[in-house]
């Protein structure tokens, strides 16, 4: 029987205990922060959970225009709704723990053994936890990443934050900034907006999600600049401080932005320090990313990796695929190596941007002949409905052929909608299949339907 001993509870690690077990190994988990990981117990769980209500606060906003009203004297349902972020984060909480400790129930009943403490390799083969030296014919390295902050600025954790630590604030910050127009300065500067306070987000770039489709950016800062929320473009932040009650956000350029509290979202560091992993044989890059191959392998014979430690694609879906991918591999079971070209990937803002295979950026670079189509949510009749006016449908595809090989979805939801596609991109199949397929009428996956037959007409 195989020894597979993990390093890391999240996605990568969870879900690679389970897999490795189904094919009979002998399973190990190491962790020392809670099942789960930072997905569950302080990024995706937490934040998503937090976003939840914000939609909803976003849907009171504009439930007006629907004729909704509330007796309270006042017209605009928006002025009778508030948050009380103490019980929000607390609810964020409690699913958080639910879930951690759901994960535990799943491995336990799966005969894996649990490991409290920080494991460290001593060459590929064993790994050390305290006292305890496990021996292994796989080791996998899911150990996850922690936040970046800025030299200097270094997080209080009641005015200074980082995304870890926003779940103990009992009030909703009066004037939030928040230093990064990335997926994650984004997601919680849209999603504090929606629950009241007064956002800031200060960007080093031209535009907020400088990584994102430029169409659907382009929309999200329009929606930003319409609900008040003032984004600071080409503003990069030298330092962050406290003063008393408040905090003083000053640029590289003199400026200063003051604000009641401040959210570091200046990206991740990989958690691969003094793990003996260089010692062991393992390759990491300039920035400590471990460096893997398609099957999650790397430079160490034995020794795989998964998740945000290896800087691929930092998706939580990506990390569960990693892991499943290198258990696979490593205890000879079937394996299709990761394709990048696949992974659809989801920015929780409002509307939702939502991404899947080739990018407008490639297109427009030169390094694809794929048409684009690009239809707006305006002209979809559910949408109208709904009083939904901000997003579209974009469609990629190849010529004389038809494949679908990409696409975008700015909407609320998008999540919800970047499947069908994805599918299509996943099977390779052309506009005219996707076209001839029914859809819901009204629905706004119409729009998806739609874009294949005006891609149909060009192809």
């Amino acid at each position: 029987m195989a020894r597979v001993v993990i390093i890391g509870g999240g996605p990568g690690g969870y879900e690679a205990a389970s897999a490795a077990a189904q094919l009979g190994a002998e399973v190990t988990v190491v962790d020392s922060d809670g099942l789960g990981g930072s997905a569950v117990l302080t990024d995706c769980v937490p934040s998503k959970t937090l976003i939840a209500t914000a939609e909803v606060m976003t849907e009171v906003e504009e439930a007006g225009e629907l004729g909704l009203r509330v007796d309270d004297g006042d017209d605009d349902p928006a002025n009778s709704v508030s948050v009380d972020l103490g019980v929000v984060n607390r609810r964020v909480k409690a699913l958080a723990t639910a879930q951690s400790e759901g994960i535990e129930r799943r491995l336990a009943s799966d005969q894996i053994r649990i490991v409290k403490g920080r494991g460290r390799l001593d060459g590929p083969e064993t790994v050390v936890v305290g006292d305890e030296r496990l021996d292994a014919d796989v080791v996998l390295i899911a150990t996850g990443a922690r936040p970046r902050v800025l030299k200097g600025s270094e997080p209080d954790g009641e005015r200074i934050l980082t995304w870890e630590q926003v779940y103990e604030l009992d009030h909703l910050p009066e004037r939030l900034i928040v230093v990064g127009s990335g997926v994650t300065g984004a997601e919680f500067a849209s999603a504090y907006d929606a629950l009241g306070s007064d956002v800031v987000l200060v960007s080093s770039r031209d535009r907020v999600l400088p990584g994102e489709d430029a169409d659907a950016a382009a929309v999200l800062e329009d929606v930003f600049k319409r609900r008040g929320l003032t984004v600071l473009s080409k503003s990069r932040a030298e330092s962050v401080k406290r003063q008393g009650d408040a905090v003083v956000v000053t640029l590289t350029d003199g400026r200063t932005v003051e604000g009641s509290h401040a959210l570091l979202a200046v990206g991740s560091l990989p958690n691969t320090d003094e793990m003996g992993l260089v010692e062991s044989g393992v390759s990491l890059t300039d920035g400590g990313f471990v460096q893997v191959d398609r099957v999650s392998r790397t430079t160490a014979r034995g020794v795989y990796a998964a998740g945000d430690c290896t800087g691929v694609l930092m998706l939580a879906s990506v990390a569960a695929m990693q892991g499943r991918i290198a258990m696979a591999h490593a205890l000879g079971d079937a394996v299709a190596p990761l394709d990048q070209s696949t992974v659809s990937a989801n920015v929780f803002t409002a509307p939702e941007i939502a991404t899947v295979g080739l990018t407008q950026a490639t297109v427009d670079a030169g390094g694809s002949t794929a048409m684009v189509v690009k239809v707006p949510l305006a002209d979809n009749a559910r949408a109208k409905m709904q009083g939904v006016r901000d997003g579209f449908v974009k469609l990629f595809c190849l010529p004389n052929t038809g494949i679908i090989v990409g696409g975008v979805v700015v909407a609320p939801r998008a999540s919800e909608l970047i499947h069908p596609i994805a599918l299509a991109v996943a099977a390779r199949l052309t506009v005219d299949q996707v076209a001839a397929s029914f859809t819901v009428y009204p629905s706004v996956s119409g729009s998806i339907a739609e874009a294949a037959r005006r891609l149909h007409l060009r192809s």
